[in-house]
């Protein structure tokens, strides 16, 4: 009699990209964010989307899935992952998969369509090591917005992601993620970086992903993305729970802690527009009879990516 396979996941048996996506992504969490920042900028719901760096092009996926007025493009380089994408989210979609179109294209290369909303998550813009080159890039990201266009990235630091360590947590199927920074350079903020995943048979799948990042700070950030002709970006930083972990709620801030780990999310768009909202909001303030002080910190909170 064979013995019955038990199915649990092993260093042999499991998928790279899906234990990513497992680990490090939530959809549906993006999806309500993109689609709120944008209802608050623009004052209707977003339908076109850019995903830069898509990788598996799993929120893209999700956005089309989750309208039928949705569409979206995914740009990577990688062929490899590209057709990963294809077969394992957009060929699922069925009929919705015409809405999805995924591009073996570089990112600093402007597209001709023009998108209401372009993301840069997980931190992929970390590739590009110097001002040029990452200016170049939002400058292409802004001659491919439309005119109330949103351009969203998150971002991360503190002093702790300096440090050589690995922080390693269970992901529910039932295998551990581990985020390990191997190395940091002071001079040229160049981080080298891993994730490894683990199993309950014990085997390892030591660097399934390697990352050659410059650990950009948001002051420099900013700076870029207003030399690049962006109005000044809005941030939104993560609170903290009741253990002084990340809470997954971000809100707009002008001023932060310098927290051992810190994650935040850049919200940057067109000057045009960005006049256009600041005075439709000093209107609204003057009709109004209630006297509110202005705070640092705006009481609206986003869910956040998984990190």
């Amino acid at each position: 009699m064979k013995k019955k396979r038990s199915g649990r996941l092993t260093a042999r048996t499991a998928d790279r990209h899906q234990l990513y996506q497992l680990s490090v992504q939530g959809p549906d969490e993006d999806v309500a964010l993109v689609t709120r920042l944008f209802r608050r900028h623009a004052g209707r719901a977003p339908t076109r989307v850019r995903e830069d760096f898509c990788g598996t092009a799993l929120f893209a996926a999700r956005w089309v899935a989750k309208s039928a007025a949705n569409t979206a493009t995914g740009l990577d380089l990688d062929r490899d992952v590209l057709a990963w994408a294809e077969a394992h989210n957009r060929a699922p979609l069925g009929d919705a998969a015409s809405r999805l179109d995924l591009r073996a294209q570089d990112v600093t290369v402007p597209t001709r369509e023009r998108y209401e909303v372009i993301l840069a998550c997980n931190y992929s813009y970390s590739v590009f090591h110097t001002r040029d080159a990452l200016r170049g890039y939002f400058e292409a990201v802004r001659r491919s917005l439309a005119p109330d266009g949103l351009f969203l990235m998150d971002a991360w630091g503190g002093w702790d992601a300096q440090q050589p360590m690995g922080d390693r947590r269970r992901v529910a199927p039932g295998f551990g993620y581990t985020w390990d920074r191997a190395s940091y350079d002071p001079i040229t903020s160049r981080l080298l970086a891993h994730i490894h995943f683990d199993f309950p048979d014990r085997t390892k799948l030591r660097r399934a992903f390697t990352y050659d990042w410059r650990l950009w700070q948001l002051a420099e950030l900013r700076e870029l993305l207003v030399e690049a002709g962006f109005a000044e970006p809005e941030v939104l930083w993560e609170g903290e729970d009741e253990d002084g972990e990340g809470s997954g709620v971000f809100r707009r801030v002008t001023r932060a802690k310098n927290d051992p780990i810190w994650n935040a999310y850049l919200v940057a768009t067109l000057p045009t527009m960005a006049k256009t909202a600041a005075k439709a909001k000093t209107t609204a303030k003057a009709k109004t009879t209630a006297k509110a002080k202005t705070t640092a910190n705006a009481k609206t909170s986003y869910p956040a990516l998984k990190a």
